[in-house]
């Protein structure tokens, strides 16, 4: 029998046969629709991520509201998905529909602030423990700000990242390490610059490559997640971002904290829950309950720096900031997520169904001889192909298998529940119930009985 990560592979690629044919037949609306969209759309969509779906065309909603959303066909799923983070709170979080709403009728956008902004400066700097903010329409966005602010306030050109780090579309980040070595990432489109000349990358959890790389007093910020979840997931090992701080600040190197998916750790996020101080944080779609927009604080410390850095330039563009930026609208999404939305009582809701989903998942693999884990932060969990957790981004690279995932996520589909396409992450959200936690495990264990 040919075997893949315990799954029997001739019975793997029997039922995905099977399932992408069931979605064909369950789908014309759908269909017909991606075949209009192919005319005019590159790709046949409107973002070519959108083809990264284990489905034979796209899946088309008609409406989505809370833990669910509803296809063009008809079809209802519970949605452990949300939008990849953008929707973690649910979708359309009525305190957020209703200002969006409001502020829509007193304007949209103006390059002059609005009376939101104030209220939110406050708020983030109470939540988050750093005093001064500003904002970018997205985390890609905003992480390439922080570098050119990191760079500017220090005077230094380096940078250093974890392998396997995603930090979105800035170009500084696409730097693996293969066999050891650094190496631009292949799939890059349209690259002209060497990544290389300014970007380090080294692996995650290692204390003594992490020193390695700052020691001779060039870089200018490490950028990081607190754990990396781009990559499968990977959790920090215990006292590793204290001794890490350390480091950083022995060698007079920035923390520049993207907390864009680590929110799901609490209102203040996995910095406020364990412990750390970023010189910069940065948190994106989610901090708008879904609207486009992103946030990024400064240490007193650094912005006085930056201020400094901004007044002694020339004048002309800092390359930082485009003209929709902080717009009336996302001000108000962004004040309504927080004063409404982001509360300890969905916390609290979210940390208890992600509680009952690790388990789950855990017996479901167990169940069927799988050597496969569970790693969990906060209201995120996801399930990887290896038997213990990963501890580096080379790890978590090596079990990754795209084929097996699509096969999984393709028969939890076709059966109303819909996870994120990228690795295997799930979230609950406050609106996500008891029930539609045991119908994913349920599905889940119902998935792998058909695979081994």
């Amino acid at each position: 029998m040919n075997t893949r990560h315990g799954i029997n592979w001739e019975r793997a690629q029997a039922l995905v046969e099977r399932e992408r044919h069931a979605f064909a037949e369950a789908m014309p609306k759908s269909r017909a629709l991606s075949e209009r969209a192919a005319h005019h759309l590159l790709f046949g969509v409107p973002l070519h991520w959108m083809n990264d779906w284990s489905t034979p065309f796209s899946l088309y909603v008609d409406q989505a509201l809370g833990a669910t959303f509803t296809d063009v066909d008809g079809h209802r799923y519970a949605d452990f998905c949300l939008g990849d983070t953008g929707a973690m709170f649910g979708h359309s979080p009525v305190p957020v529909a209703r200002a969006i709403a409001a502020q829509a009728e007193r304007g949209l956008t103006t390059m002059l602030p609005g009376e939101d902004v104030a209220w939110v400066g406050e708020e983030l700097a109470r939540r988050f423990g750093l005093p001064y903010w500003q904002f970018a329409m997205t985390a890609s966005d905003a992480n390439r700000f922080a570098l050119r602010w990191a760079r500017a306030a220090t005077g230094r050109r380096q940078i250093v990242i974890f392998n396997g780090c995603y930090h979105g579309t800035v170009d500084d980040v696409f730097v693996d390490l293969v066999d050891g070595k650094p190496q631009q990432r292949d799939s890059l489109i349209g690259q002209v610059h060497d990544l290389l000349e300014t970007t380090r990358v080294i692996e995650f959890n290692d204390l003594a490559a992490l020193e390695n790389a700052l020691k001779d007093g060039d870089v200018a910020c490490v950028l990081a997640e607190p754990a990396m979840t781009n990559i499968g997931m990977v959790l920090p090992e215990p006292d590793y971002w204290r001794q890490a701080q350390a480091l950083m600040r022995r060698y007079g190197t920035l923390l520049a904290i993207d907390e864009t998916h680590t929110i799901s750790c609490g209102p203040g996020g996995y910095s406020r829950a364990y412990g750390l101080e970023p010189d910069l944080f940065i948190l994106g779609k989610p901090v708008g309950g879904g609207f486009p927009c992103a946030v990024y604080g400064f240490s007193a410390e650094l912005a006085a720096r930056a201020q400094h850095a901004k007044r002694s330039a020339p004048p002309g563009h800092s390359g930082i900031g485009t003209t929709l930026t902080a717009n009336m609208l996302a001000m108000s999404a962004i004040r309504a997520t927080l004063a409404e939305v982001m509360s300890d009582a969905a916390y609290d809701h979210m940390f208890a169904l992600a509680e009952r989903i690790e388990p789950g998942l855990k017996s479901a693999i167990a169940r069927h001889g799988l050597a496969w884990c569970v790693t969990r932060v906060g209201a995120r969990t996801e399930f990887q192909f290896t038997p213990t957790p990963p501890r580096n981004g080379a790890e978590a690279g090596r079990q990754l298998d795209p084929e097996l995932e699509h096969i999984v996520h393709l028969y939890l589909l076709n059966r109303g529940v819909l996870i994120t396409p990228f690795h295997n992450m799930i979230l609950v959200c406050p609106d996500t119930s008891v029930a539609d936690v045991d119908r994913l495990v349920s599905t889940f264990d119902a998935c792998l009985a058909e695979l081994t």
